[in-house]
């Protein structure tokens, strides 16, 4: 949700001259799109190619000299639209989660095939079922409630529950779940295959060093074949990066320094 982590770090960026376009995803809060929840990686990336079209109509932006920039699995879909948009000059990410890797795998570690093709079983008939009028099913992408943590549950979902779910960052239009027939666009979906051959420009990968996602942004920068920069904040988890203030600073201080090459 655009009044979330990501307007955030947009209200900071304009503190320092930029021009900042945040907004609500295709089928979430206040943007079109039906059915709601839906998370459809490609959507996701179209929607920023339409954020570029917009800048580009404003007397007042110079269109040769654009960013993109996002967190979490924003940072995956701004690595995965700056592959094939080059409109997009440079690249910024905080916590990266690229959504197709990160939905084939948990926390890192690799998931079965067989698992997935169980999961893609499901969808099949729980589109059937919607298609003849049937309740849709969601999946929560953190924790519901407080009793659902306990000892085994990743802090990446522990600390998801206390941004999601408390007043910390909760809103109104971010329900914390997804449609769950998303989940064969999601499971099909990469960021990370065309990285050594589309990603030219310069990128800046923003992660917390006891982040259960660093992994993906040591993926990405390993990928990368064009200049680019990993930028680790000490003692910075995952969820900590939202909104944390002296997280928050650094990687305010870094992308500032690295947008300077627009």
């Amino acid at each position: 949700m655009k009044e979330q982590t990501i307007g955030l770090y947009a209200k900071r960026l304009a503190e320092h001259g930029y021009v900042v376009v945040v907004y609500d995803s295709s089928y979430q809060g206040e943007s079109g799109g039906e059915p709601r929840l839906l998370e459809d990686p490609s959507t996701r990336v179209e929607d920023a190619r339409c954020a570029a079209d917009f800048l580009t109509t404003l007397p007042f932006v110079d269109p040769d000299r654009m960013g993109v920039y996002g967190i979490c699995a924003g940072g995956g879909y701004a690595i995965s639209v700056a592959q094939t948009e080059h409109r997009f000059k440079a690249v910024a990410t905080v916590s990266a989660a690229p959504m197709g890797e990160s939905s084939r795998a948990f926390m890192g570690h690799q998931v079965p095939a067989s698992e997935h093709v169980a999961t893609l079983e499901m969808v099949a008939k729980q589109r059937t079922a919607e298609a003849r009028g049937g309740e849709r099913l969601y999946a929560p992408f953190v924790p519901e409630k407080l009793e659902d943590i306990d000892e085994n549950t990743p802090d990446m979902l522990r600390e998801g529950y206390d941004y999601y779910r408390t007043p910390r960052g909760a809103h109104p239009n971010s329900k914390g779940r997804f449609l769950l027939t998303s989940m064969d666009r999601m499971l099909a979906f990469s960021v990370f295959d065309r990285i050594p051959d589309f990603l030219t420009q310069p990128m800046l990968l923003i992660a917390g060093s006891k982040a259960d996602t660093k992994l993906w942004s040591d993926q990405a920068y390993e990928l990368s074949q064009g200049p680019k920069e990993l930028f680790v904040v000490e003692g910075a988890t995952h969820i900590a990066m939202y909104d944390t203030p002296e997280y928050v600073d650094q990687a305010i201080t870094e992308m500032v320094k690295f947008f300077a090459i627009l």
